[in-house]
């Protein structure tokens, strides 16, 4: 997500050699949503480059390859699973947790599938699932079931808000391309861990964004006020102001924990002159 067409030379200098990208992202946020790694596992070297790209507290949030959670749906994953776990073992402390994308098909009679997944893998990370099927968050009981699954296991469980998205029609090119991509969920706020991870899906306007946002504000300043530590990502339909939204929304939880650190400074996009 750091090579995002619409930053380079607005957001982020350019043109910057593929070692430099990453670093210069580091400086508008502190974490990143790994879902390139969702349609091909990157090589060793790849990865390597990354770590050297970012200090040891930057998170990595990275997805499962699809072979593992949609094509085979949990079940015969261990050769592709272990492939994928030693590629990114360059990142040591920085994979901060690995995410696993559930398809949409994938149901409450699915869980013991889950579960066993879950036993099965190394303690070495911390693993986060992001289920899209309805009955997780109509059914009471289906709820509580994946609640006891993954708090078995330490497991945390993604929200992913696009409630503040679909709350009107689309009014761009890019709403309404999302319109008809992103999943309508519904909302789920609460968190099974000390290190909660939120999706948030906002619209073109930064100020309906925030507007929409103001739960989570509440939400992510009471946790962290319970000693948590939460990661907080921002989308909008096109993403082009996205690292700007998430420093907006930084600065509006500081305002509420003044003890929380600063986000760092981004590097200048074009050179300092005198003139």
């Amino acid at each position: 997500m750091w090579t995002h067409k619409a930053w380079q030379g607005r957001l982020v200098a350019h043109p910057l050699p593929a070692a430099e990208r990453l670093r210069h992202y580091t400086g508008w946020c502190t974490a990143v949503e790994g879902n390139t790694t969702f349609y091909a596992t990157p090589s060793r070297e790849t990865v390597s480059s990354w770590a050297q790209q970012t200090d040891p507290d930057f998170g990595f949030v990275l997805k499962l390859p699809r072979v593992v959670t949609h094509e085979r749906r949990l079940h015969d994953v261990d050769e592709p699973l272990r492939a994928f776990l030693d590629v990114i073992e360059p990142l040591g402390p920085r994979a901060q947790a690995l995410w696993i994308q559930v398809p949409g098909s994938f149901a409450p009679t699915d869980v013991a599938t889950l579960a066993r997944f879950l036993r099965r893998l190394p303690p070495t990370h911390r693993y986060a699932v992001e289920v899209r099927h309805p009955a997780f968050f109509l059914d009471p009981r289906a709820a509580q079931l994946l609640v006891r699954t993954l708090a078995a296991t330490g497991t945390e469980w993604i929200p992913f808000d696009t409630t503040t998205f679909f709350a009107r029609p689309p009014t761009s090119d890019a709403e309404r391309d999302a319109w008809t991509k992103k999943p309508r969920m519904p909302l789920r706020s609460e968190a099974l861990t000390d290190r909660p991870i939120v999706r948030y899906l906002g619209r073109d306007d930064p100020d309906q964004s925030s507007a929409g946002w103001q739960r989570w504000v509440d939400r992510v300043a009471g946790w962290l006020q319970e000693g948590r530590s939460p990661v907080f990502f921002v989308h909008t339909p096109d993403n082009a102001d996205a690292p700007v939204l998430a420093r907006r929304f930084h600065d509006e939880v500081r305002a509420r924990v003044p003890a929380l650190e600063p986000l760092p400074q981004p590097a200048p996009v074009q050179p300092l002159t005198l003139f």
